[in-house]
């Protein structure tokens, strides 16, 4: 049984799952609409797999006993001056997530919920990939820096990224 602290922990993680879904997808939008078709598809695979983390939560505070919440979500920012500025901002967001998955983890152990505990360690090594990969991307389009022609060969080889991990909303892992 959760206690009332961690479900509304878990209930506020979920929003941000959501909300992260709905960043994506905007930046898939973004993308799509400046020709940017690689980019698109990768964006759209991360929003994917940011819902099924949010199912992923949903499943799991259910199956708890707990009650999971599905709240108004924050509206994403849809228009980017440039391709760099919108990783960028993909890769700060992933630190914030970090973050709350962190604070996470801390109530839990403050509430001795090791099951709870237990089920957010795929979510602490989840956002370590997800980081490492942002800033490997970041580090590439520093690279390419104003070269259009790397820009082409960019959004062609990014299509390529296999989003990893992603799971079905029924798999808590719990």
């Amino acid at each position: 049984m959760l206690s009332k602290t961690i479900e509304a922990a878990l209930n506020k993680q979920v929003k941000i799952e959501g909300e992260s879904s709905q960043i994506y997808l905007a930046m898939a939008c973004w993308a799509e609409a400046k020709g940017l078709e690689g980019v698109a598809q990768f964006m759209y695979k991360q929003s994917d797999e940011e819902r099924m983390h949010m199912l992923r939560l949903v499943k799991f505070i259910n199956e708890r006993g707990g009650n999971a919440h599905i709240s108004e979500l924050k509206a994403p920012n849809v228009s980017f001056k440039t391709f760099k500025e919108m990783f960028q901002e993909l890769h700060d967001h992933e630190i914030f997530v970090s973050a709350s998955i962190n604070d996470l983890v801390h109530i839990t152990l403050q509430e001795k919920d090791y099951a709870t505990h237990n089920f957010l360690q795929w979510y602490v090594t989840e956002q370590i990939e997800e980081e490492a990969q942002a800033r490997a991307i970041l580090d590439k389009i520093n690279l390419i820096g104003d070269d259009k022609g790397g820009l082409y060969l960019f959004d062609r080889d990014i299509q390529q990224l296999q989003v990893h991990n992603v799971v079905s909303p029924g798999n808590t892992g719990a």
